[in-house]
C-alpha cells in the first residue's frame, strides 16, 4: 500500500510539472510534436531493470510515456516522464471509474493461448453451445471462489450466450481442497462443487484422475497462481473476484457481436 501511495504522489508531481513544462515548451501544439522517446532510447534508460523494451507510447497521464517492457519472460508497463529523469512503476488508477490502468495493460501484455487449457475435465456452468466461453480456475475451499461462483450463475442467468468452464485448481493453503477437487472431477459434478462451497462434506474420489495435477502444473506456466482466476476467450487473464454486472459489461464490450 505504501508503495502505491508513493507512486501516486510521484505521478501527481510529474503530471503537474509536465503540464507547466508543456505550457512553456509546447504551446498549443500536440505533445508528440515536441517530445519523443524512441524504443532504443527507452531501452538504454531502463537497461538496468528490464531485459527488453517492447513499445513506447504517450501515456493517458499527461507528461508521461508508457513503456511496455519485459523481464524474465513477464511483460509489464513502466512510466517515464518527459524529462527522461524519472521512471514510475506501480498502479495507475483512473479516478473517473476506478479502473487500474496498470493491471489491465499488464494483463493485455500477458495473454495466454487458451488452446493450451484442456476442457475435458472442466465443469460447465451455462449453455455449452454459448458463443462467449470463459475458463475459470477455482478452489473448492476458497471463500472468494464461492462468492464469484454466485456471480457467475447470475451472469449466465442474464445472458445465455455466456458459458463458464470451471477448472479445479486447489491451493496448498487449503489442505482438503486437493482431495475434494479430485472427487469433483471424478464425478464431473457441478452440484458437488457447490456443496463444497456450502461447507457440506464431499465423498472420496471414485477414480484415480490426473486432471487436477495437470491443471496444477499448467497454471503457473500460464501465470496463474491464485484463485479465482478467469481466462477470457482472447486469452486475457483476470485474477480475483468480480461482480456479475462488471463481468457482463466486460464480456459484452469485448466479445458481443454488434
Amino acid at each position: 500500500m505504501f508503495k502505491h501511495v508513493v507512486a501516486l504522489l510521484l505521478l501527481m508531481c510529474v503530471a503537474v510539472d509536465a503540464q507547466a513544462f508543456m505550457k512553456d515548451g509546447c504551446g498549443a501544439g500536440e505533445c508528440r510534436d515536441c517530445h519523443s522517446l524512441s524504443q532504443k532510447e527507452a531501452g538504454d534508460l531502463l537497461k538496468a531493470g528490464v531485459d527488453k523494451v517492447l513499445s513506447v507510447d504517450f501515456a493517458e497521464i499527461p507528461g508521461l510515456w508508457v513503456v511496455e517492457a519485459e523481464k524474465q519472460g513477464r511483460r509489464f508497463p513502466l512510466y517515464v516522464d518527459f524529462s527522461k529523469s524519472y521512471v514510475v512503476a506501480g498502479n495507475v488508477i483512473r479516478i473517473s471509474d476506478g479502473q487500474n490502468l496498470t493491471s489491465m495493460r499488464e494483463a493485455e501484455l500477458n495473454k495466454v493461448d487458451v488452446t493450451r487449457i484442456p476442457l475435458q475435465d472442466a465443469l460447465i456452468l451455462g449453455n455449452s453451445a454459448a458463443k462467449i466461453r470463459v475458463i475459470v480456475f477455482t478452489d473448492p475451499e476458497c471463500p472468494y471462489c464461492k462468492r464469484l461462483h454466485t456471480e457467475l450463475k447470475e451472469v449466465v442467468r442474464q445472458d445465455p450466450d455466456i458459458v463458464f468452464f470451471i477448472k479445479l485448481f486447489p491451493l496448498k493453503m487449503h489442505p482438503n481442497a486437493y482431495g475434494i477437487s479430485k472427487s469433483i472431477v471424478c464425478a464431473h459434478s457441478l452440484e458437488m462443487l457447490e456443496s463444497s462451497f456450502a461447507g457440506q462434506p464431499v465423498p472420496p474420489a471414485t477414480c484415480d484422475t490426473k486432471a487436477v495435477d495437470e491443471t496444477l502444473a499448467l497454471g503457473p506456466q500460464l501465470g496463474i497462481t491464485s484463485t479465482p482466476t478467469l481466462v477470457l476467450p482472447d486469452g486475457l487473464v483476470l485474477p480475483g473476484y468480480k461482480k456479475a454486472d462488471v463481468l457482463l459489461k466486460l464480456l459484452k464490450d469485448r466479445f458481443a457481436t454488434p
